[in-house]
């Protein structure tokens, strides 16, 4: 029987043009990370929760639960979604 495993809500804040945002999110393809994607240059209202929360305007921004993470920083959403 397989286990299904239960993944706190992650929104990746990004834009279409920026490496970085394209990389993390294909990591967390590659990991099977159910994901939200907030393309911040068309969706206004994610932009300014984005700033809200982070204090960034640059992206990758990415919310895992209740925490943010700055960046693509791999060791910092593995420690959150609790991947090895």
């Amino acid at each position: 029987m397989m286990v299904t495993r239960s993944w706190p809500r992650v929104i990746v804040f990004s834009t279409p043009t920026c490496p970085y945002c394209q990389a993390a999110k294909k990591y967390l393809q590659q990991r099977g990370v159910p994901f939200e994607d907030e393309d911040v240059s068309r969706n206004i209202i994610a932009a300014q929760y984005m700033v809200q929360r982070s204090g960034q305007q640059g992206v990758p921004v990415i919310q895992v639960g209740g925490e943010i993470v700055i960046g693509f920083d791999r060791a910092r959403l593995d420690a959150l979604l609790g991947l090895k």
